[in-house]
Parts: C-alpha cells; sequence; structure tokens
C-alpha cells in the first residue's frame, strides 16, 4: 500500500508499531498458516509475546507491565492481527478482560500476586462469561458459587463454561458465577467475579470447539465440579462481578476491533499485490475499473474503522467514557474486515477459495469478530441506547 495511515503517532508509537510488525513478520507469519491448517497453538508464543513486553502494555510497571497507553497497544495489536488473528487474540483478551478486571478492581495481594507473572508471559489470562444458554444475555448464567461451610470466606463453584479462548492453556482465569441464592435471584448484581487458577482440585477443561477460524486460538469448555476457591480470590465485591466486567469489556471491544482492522488490512495488501501481479485480456486486472473500486472501497473502510479506533483509543486515555464509541469500533472494524475479505475472495477469483492463498484463512478469521465480545447486534443496542438515553 502507499496510502499511509493519517493517525498523529508519536515516535515512541512508531517505535512500537515498527517492533510488533518486525515481532509478527518473524515470530508469527511464517508459521500462521500451518498454525491454522493443523489447530495448533504453540505455548512458545505466549513466552515470546510475553518477552518483548506485549502480554503487560496496559499494567502498571509495579506490576511488571510496560505502562502503554491504549492508543500504543492497539497500534502493537494491529500488526499482530494482520500476520495472524489467531495469535491477536491470545493477545487481545490476555491484556483486557483478565488483566484489567485484577487491576481495576483486586486487591494489592491479587494484584502483586498474579499481575507480575501474566506480564510477562508466564500465567496467560482467560476470561469465562458465556455458557451454552447464556450467550448475549450473559446475566442468566447458572453457574453457581456457594460459600464453603469449612473454610471461612472460599466459596464452592459448580457450573460449566463455554466459548473460552486459551481456556486450556491458561494460568489464571476470571470466572463469573452467580453468589446469589437460586429463589432470591438478583440478575446481573447477583454474579461475583473469581480468580481461578487450574490446579484448583474441581478444574477440567472440556470439549475443544473445531471452529471454522481463529483455528490456532483453543476454545474450549471449562467445567468446575465442586471446584474449592481459597479466601482471598474473589475480585472487589460480592455481586459486583458483572458490572467490573462490563466496564473491562470497552478494553476487550476495542482489541477487537484492532483485530479487525488488522484483518481487514491485510486483506487490502494482498488484493493489491494480486491485482498488479495477476494479468488477463493481456494486462494486469489493476487496470480494470472493476477491480480498482474494489480496492478502492477496502482501502476507504479499513482507514474509516482505524480512525475511529485510534479517536476511541486517544480519548479512553484522556479519561473520557467510551462505551458507546468502542461498540462503534468494533462494529464498523469487524464488519469492515468481513466485508473485506469477501471482496479479497473475489479480487483472487478462483484462488481465493483455496487454502493454498491467505484470503481464505482471513475470510474465516473475519467472521468470529461480528459475534465475539459482543455481536454486532449487541453493539447496535449499545449505541442506540446512547443516543436516546444520554
Amino acid at each position: 500500500m502507499t496510502l499511509g495511515a493519517l493517525s498523529a503517532l508519536t515516535a515512541d508509537q512508531q517505535a512500537i508499531q515498527q517492533l510488533a510488525r518486525e515481532f509478527a513478520e518473524r515470530e508469527i507469519a511464517p508459521d500462521a498458516a500451518t498454525w491454522d491448517r493443523e489447530a495448533f497453538f504453540d505455548p512458545a508464543l505466549v513466552v515470546k509475546l510475553g518477552g518483548v513486553g506485549f502480554l503487560g502494555m496496559l499494567l502498571p510497571e509495579e506490576y511488571g507491565g510496560l505502562g502503554l497507553d491504549t492508543l500504543s497497544y492497539l497500534v502493537a495489536l494491529e500488526e499482530i492481527a494482520a500476520a495472524d488473528a489467531s495469535a491477536a487474540v491470545l493477545m487481545s483478551v490476555h491484556n483486557s478482560l483478565p488483566t484489567q478486571m485484577i487491576l481495576q478492581f483486586g486487591s494489592e495481594e491479587q494484584k502483586h500476586r498474579f499481575l507480575p507473572p501474566m506480564a510477562r508471559g508466564e500465567l496467560l489470562g482467560a476470561f469465562a462469561l458465556s455458557e451454552a444458554g447464556s450467550g448475549s444475555d450473559a446475566a442468566s448464567m447458572h453457574t453457581q458459587a456457594v460459600r464453603d461451610g469449612e473454610a471461612e470466606g472460599a466459596w464452592i463453584l459448580d457450573g460449566t463454561k463455554s466459548w473460552v479462548s486459551a481456556g486450556s492453556h491458561a494460568g489464571v482465569v476470571v470466572v463469573l458465577a452467580r453468589t446469589d441464592e437460586p429463589q432470591m435471584r438478583r440478575g446481573a448484581r447477583g454474579i461475583s467475579a473469581f480468580i481461578v487458577t487450574p490446579d484448583l482440585p474441581g478444574f477440567r477443561v472440556g470439549r475443544k470447539e473445531d471452529k471454522m477460524g481463529l483455528r490456532a486460538s483453543p476454545t474450549v469448555q471449562l467445567v468446575f465440579d465442586q471446584l474449592r476457591v481459597p479466601a482471598g480470590r474473589l475480585i472487589g465485591g460480592e455481586g459486583m462481578g458483572f458490572v467490573y466486567a462490563m466496564q473491562s469489556l470497552v478494553h476487550g471491544r476495542l482489541g477487537i476491533a484492532a483485530q479487525a482492522t488488522g484483518i481487514a488490512r491485510r486483506a487490502l495488501e494482498l488484493s493489491v499485490a494480486y491485482a498488479c501481479e495477476r494479468h488477463q485480456f493481456g494486462r494486469p486486472i489493476r487496470e480494470f475499473e472493476a477491480i480498482q473500486f474494489k480496492l478502492a472501497d477496502m482501502a476507504v473502510r479499513v482507514h474509516a474503522s482505524r480512525a475511529l479506533l485510534h479517536t476511541a483509543a486517544a480519548a479512553k486515555d484522556r479519561g473520557v467514557d467510551v462505551t458507546a464509541h468502542a461498540s462503534m469500533a468494533k462494529l464498523l472494524a469487524s464488519e469492515t474486515a468481513m466485508w473485506a475479505t469477501t471482496q479479497a475472495i473475489q479480487i483472487f477469483g478462483g484462488y481465493g477459495y483455496i487454502k493454498d492463498y491467505p484470503v481464505e484463512r482471513l475470510f474465516r478469521d473475519a467472521k468470529v469478530t461480528e459475534i465475539y465480545e459482543g455481536t454486532s447486534e449487541i453493539q447496535r443496542v449499545i449505541i442506540s441506547r446512547a443516543l436516546t438515553h444520554p
């Protein structure tokens, strides 16, 4: 691409962008197709990401992080996503929900115990909210936590969580569970957040999903069978877990927007290169207006997605509530990724439909960005409520 990004990145942010691009090209891109084909998760990648600081970008230095701003993190995440969306979701989930919930609402003991090894890549973070019967209606969950009658302050968890990214390899899982009485349900206010580690008796990894895309990012069920959570693992106040999660989802949705932007950008880059080298009717297909218009529309949508994302990130760093704007960024970027990858396949023609060419993988990876961390429909609900209930 000859069109540069319009965001006014600082010298430090440009350096982070370059570091992420070089890391992605060296450590991720060469293996991305193989990881996808074999649905293989490489634990060494977690160590490598932690080694360059990419798993603690938003954590303060006192907890082993880099203490960077949101925009710096998202710039790096886009570069990782352009190489492999599966690697990007690992980085996104870890940096958003588990680390941010512990950082913002955890005790000092929890922060000092868990955040430094998470920042170093020694403990991978995961987030367990959804269940088989509660997706968009997450507050209708059934996983239950009751106080342990034998240990003061401890809890017993029972239930099954679904769609847990990297749950089979996580060292720290933030789990949402009901702590209200079954006969006295309080909705979202009856849900608490717990720090669960896989060494606890009663923790079991269940079914691994065979997914269409993001195949190198394992998505599993986590089963809790009379799992005893020690005292001191409750995050913040009892009954506040769902509130904490919704606040932390702002980070997650900005991360998915960056991931989707990276996918769309890569689809555009590959399409431009192919249009220049592919010849039909005696000339490169870039000279045909039908192809030119597709490339132009792809470029417009990619740049618009990045501009909205960077604007929201900068506002968040200024302390502005960007809940609705994070939803806007995720909505626009995810739908751009799906649209752009569809156009890329059309430009590649029959070659775009086979696994020998990377646009096929990009297409499959793009779809889930319209679904997880809040579907496009849920994002529209959030945006419309912000407009009608200021």
